[in-house]
């Protein structure tokens, strides 16, 4: 997964329930040094609440994406960010950055 272009990054889930998974394996994919290159918020929702799943993403174009974790899945969620850092990866090399 491309994270270099990512700027933030803030989940919600509830680690009790398999809806969460998808947010919690996309943290644990996350490199060790992120939290100095990225603000990294998480949301851990309580044991009883219905709220669904969230993972937010700010690139460093500005683009925010609001992500759903359990429609997509974790290979839904990873293809979505390297899509868009693909594309940020190709403007920086034509600009020479």
């Amino acid at each position: 997964m491309i994270t270099t272009f990512l700027t933030e990054v803030r989940t919600s889930f509830n680690p009790f329930r398999t809806t969460g998974n998808a947010a919690r394996i996309f943290l644990s994919f996350l490199p060790p040094n992120a939290r100095q290159t990225m603000k990294v918020t998480t949301k851990l929702l309580p044991r009883v609440s219905k709220d669904p799943s969230i993972v937010e993403l700010k690139f460093k174009d500005g683009k925010e994406m609001k992500l759903d974790p359990e429609k997509l899945g974790i290979k839904g969620i990873i293809e979505e960010v390297d899509r868009h850092s693909r594309i940020l990866g190709r403007a920086e090399e034509l600009n020479g950055n």
